[in-house]
């Protein structure tokens, strides 16, 4: 519902990225968003306060999530694989807006 994809045509056209919108109440069409809930929650359960949660305890979480290899990026983890899609764009020199 946001702007954040408004430039969603240009993003596919310059990095070769296939880009897909799930249709709303289709929790199945976001498989992956709908892991990484569960995997935050672990952290972060239902009705976290997050004003009670420190800046440590978040990056925690993230560096925990981000280096946790997963399935579906064939056993890569996010950090790897945003290295290897980093590599493929600075190879086409694309400016990034």
């Amino acid at each position: 519902n946001g702007m954040e994809m408004a430039n969603h045509k240009w993003l596919e056209n310059n990095t070769g990225m296939n880009i897909y919108f799930a249709n709303p109440y289709s929790s199945w069409e976001r498989g992956t968003n709908e892991n990484t809930n569960g995997l935050i929650r672990r952290f972060f359960p239902k009705k976290t306060d997050f004003s009670n949660v420190s800046k440590e305890q978040l990056l925690e979480a993230q560096n925990k999530l981000n280096n946790r290899p997963r399935k579906v990026l064939g056993f890569l983890t996010p950090n790897e694989m945003m290295k290897r899609e980093r590599k493929k764009i600075e190879n086409k020199k694309i400016k990034l807006i």
